[in-house]
């Protein structure tokens, strides 16, 4: 009886498990949006009824991406220890470990470095001057006090 059980419980517990992960994650993020879509209209109507010019709706709320800043530094150096680990882990034991699987990640890790060290640092100035620009440009426009109908 119980051992006819086992099966259908790694069968629900294997396939519900991975499948509920993203569905959680789906919905979570729905409610985000909409919290942030109900904030912003309440902004904008608050917005109007004082005679203000609008301001502009976030692109979170257009396009479902964050505008937070991401830096190639972080990943990397996560990733170049984690196989400086492995790397180091299998050499110090004394069995036969294969030394590959360190350099993968440790290969990785490289590759965010030398990429940040090339190119990100030139993204991430381009991506504060516009960040700038639109903070200078907002403070402008609502500097001017209430918009005249």
């Amino acid at each position: 009886m119980l051992s006819d059980l086992v099966p259908l419980v790694a069968i629900i517990f294997g396939t519900g498990i991975p499948l509920s992960i993203p569905i959680i994650w789906i919905c979570l993020n729905y409610r985000k949006r909409r919290r942030l879509m109900e904030l912003s209209h309440a902004e904008r109507m608050a917005a109007i009824e004082r005679g203000m010019e609008v301001p502009p709706l976030p692109l979170e709320l257009i396009d479902g991406r964050s505008t937070r800043r991401r830096s190639s530094l972080l990943p990397g150096l996560v990733w170049f220890f984690i196989g400086l680990a492995m790397v180091a882990g299998s050499l110090s034991s004394g069995e036969e470990l294969p030394v590959v699987f360190g350099l993968v990640p440790l290969g990785i890790g490289l590759a965010y470095l030398i990429y940040h060290a090339v190119e990100g640092r030139h993204v991430e100035a381009r991506q504060q001057e516009q960040e700038a620009r639109e903070r200078a440009e907002r403070n402008g426009r609502y500097s001017q006090g209430p918009a005249t109908l």
